[in-house]
Formats: C-alpha cells, sequence, structure tokens
C-alpha cells in the first residue's frame, strides 16, 4: 500500500512516568514503590506514531524542551518512520506525567505538565502554515492551547485538506470550532461533555452524533470502547463492530490507535466507512499489548488481522 497523501499532525508529546504500589503516598512520607517504567505519551505523539508505523507519511508539529526527554521524542518518532516538525524550546522543559497505579485494583492518578507544548501559539501554527497545507489529513487533539489548533485547523480547511479533531480530553469548546472539523472523534465521554447527551447505547450515540451535525461538524465517529465505533453523518448513520485480535491487556492508547489509523487510511485514499474499520482494526490490536506507542501495530499486522475478519 502506498503511504498516500502527508498526514500534519499537531499536539503534544509527554513522558509517562509510571509508579506501582500498594497505595499512594501520605504528605511528607517516603514509600517504597514495586516498580517503575519511563515511556513516551501524550495524545497527539501516539497518534503519529501510530500513522508512522502504518507506513504513512506523517510529520508531528509540536514544541520540545532542550532535554533527555526531548531526546526520547525524538528517538521515539524516527523509530516509527515520523518526520518532526519541533521548535526547541530551551527555557521550558519537556512535557512529563506522573502516574501513580495502585497495584490490587489497577486504579491510576496522574498529574501532567505540558512544559513546552503548552507555549505552542497560533504564531508557531503560522510558522508551519506551508507544512499545513501541503497535508492531505491533519489532526490535532485539545493537550495544547485551544487557540493554535483552531488556527491550525483553519489553514487546514482553507486549503482544503481533511481535518480531524480528537476532542480529547473533554473540554468546552468554541462554537466555531466544529464548522472547521470534516471528522470530530469523541469517545462516550467526550461525547456527553460536549452535546450533554449520555452514550450508554448506539442509540444514544446516534442523538449524541446529530446534535454535533447541527453544530456544525462534516462527519462524526463515536468511538465506543468493545462496541466498535459509529460512523454518523447527515446522509448515513453505519455501527462498526470492535474487530478483536485477541485478550485484551491494556487499553490506555486505543483512542490514539484508532486515531491515527483513521488518519492513516484516509491518506490512501479510504472511503470513511473502510477507513473506521481500518481504525478499528488498528485499536483492535493496540490493547493486546502493553504501554501506548509501543503498542502500535504495523500495516502488515492491521492487513492480516482484516482478512480474518
Amino acid at each position: 500500500m502506498t503511504s498516500g497523501k502527508p498526514i500534519v499532525i499537531l499536539g503534544v508529546f509527554v513522558a509517562d512516568t509510571a509508579y506501582r504500589a500498594r497505595r499512594q503516598p501520605r504528605m511528607g512520607e517516603t514509600i517504597l514503590g514495586n516498580s517503575f517504567k519511563l515511556g513516551p505519551g501524550g495524545k497527539g505523539s501516539n497518534q503519529a506514531v501510530a500513522a508512522g508505523k502504518l507506513g504513512a507519511d506523517t510529520t508531528f508539529l509540536t514544541r520540545l524542551g532542550v532535554d533527555a526527554f526531548a531526546d526520547m521524542a525524538k528517538t521515539t518518532w524516527k523509530d516509527a518512520g515520523v518526520k518532526n516538525a519541533v521548535i526547541d524550546t530551551p527555557d521550558s522543559y519537556t512535557g512529563a506525567a506522573y502516574i501513580f497505579v495502585e497495584e490490587e485494583t489497577g486504579n491510576n492518578a496522574i498529574i501532567v505538565s505540558p512544559g513546552a507544548a503548552m507555549l505552542i501559539s497560533p504564531a508557531d501554527i503560522e510558522a508551519n502554515a506551508g507544512l499545513i497545507r501541503g497535508a492531505g489529513v491533519f489532526v490535532t487533539q485539545l493537550e495544547q492551547p485551544i487557540d493554535a489548533a483552531m488556527r491550525a485547523l483553519e489553514i487546514a480547511r482553507g486549503a482544503g485538506v481533511a481535518t480531524i479533531l480528537n476532542p480529547a480530553p473533554a473540554a468546552k469548546l468554541p462554537d466555531r470550532i466544529y464548522t472547521l472539523c470534516d471528522y470530530l472523534t469523541p469517545n462516550e465521554t467526550e461525547t456527553e461533555e460536549l452535546t450533554g447527551v449520555k452514550v450508554a447505547s448506539i442509540e444514544d450515540a446516534r442523538a449524541a452524533a446529530d446534535k454535533l451535525l447541527e453544530m456544525g461538524v462534516g462527519t462524526v465517529i463515536v468511538t465506543l470502547g468493545d462496541k466498535g465505533a459509529l460512523l454518523h453523518s447527515k446522509d448515513r448513520s453505519d455501527h462498526v463492530p470492535a474487530i478483536s485480535a485477541g485478550p485484551v491487556v491494556e487499553t490506555t492508547g486505543a483512542g490514539d490507535a484508532f486515531n491515527g489509523g483513521f488518519a492513516a487510511a484516509l491518506s490512501r485514499g479510504g472511503e470513511p466507512l473502510q477507513a473506521v474499520r481500518f481504525a478499528c482494526a488498528v485499536a483492535g490490536i493496540s490493547v493486546t499489548r502493553p504501554g501506548t506507542a509501543p503498542s502500535m501495530p504495523t500495516l502488515g499486522e492491521v492487513e492480516a488481522l482484516l482478512l480474518r475478519n
């Protein structure tokens, strides 16, 4: 399969530092943990890795500090075949996340410090406008400042580039942003946050997606976890079941796998329904492996799974 039209993804990289222990320490207390893991994270970065590993021509646009975590980011992207348009920011630091995992339950508590990525500005977007205009597909999320995401969507939309907004983490959005989205890809929680409709069934997802269409979105794709995804536009509404690749090990990063897979399929000229099915297969493989970026599959793995389903 050819690499297709270029994909540009605007977003955030953070180094995930994950600690496992029986419980969290109280203030002033030190406890011994059971394990520690350092790995690449950030929704935008994970989505870029997913698309890159699928062979798509992918560039990731962000800000990083000039430090060891920035080196980790660049190595992660290089290994996945992702090009980077990094704005080095020596007076800040590369983002990091503290992730505490409770040993007994697997529940987590997280602190994210985005660092340099919080300084991404509309001026940065203007400086990279040529890159965005040259894409076939543009993707962003809500981890960097919203005014930067808006400006990038405007530039992409103005140049006829297909635009995907993954509205994560859930946040209140300016009304105008919806009209800039060819595709909006919320999960159930984010869908409820944006529309006020609780999504407990596929019919609920359809009702919520109708509201999002009224707000100006071109096509809504509600990701439904183990129920797959709903592709909903003015002229069609298709439920695409999840595609299982084996026992579930970890669902973190499944949404990023889906978004990266969807962008990759679209960039190769896939029809939206076909692209959603492809994305479900990418997510289906990612959840059978631990980690986020490290769990992303190759194109060969996805094509083999689709042939079996």
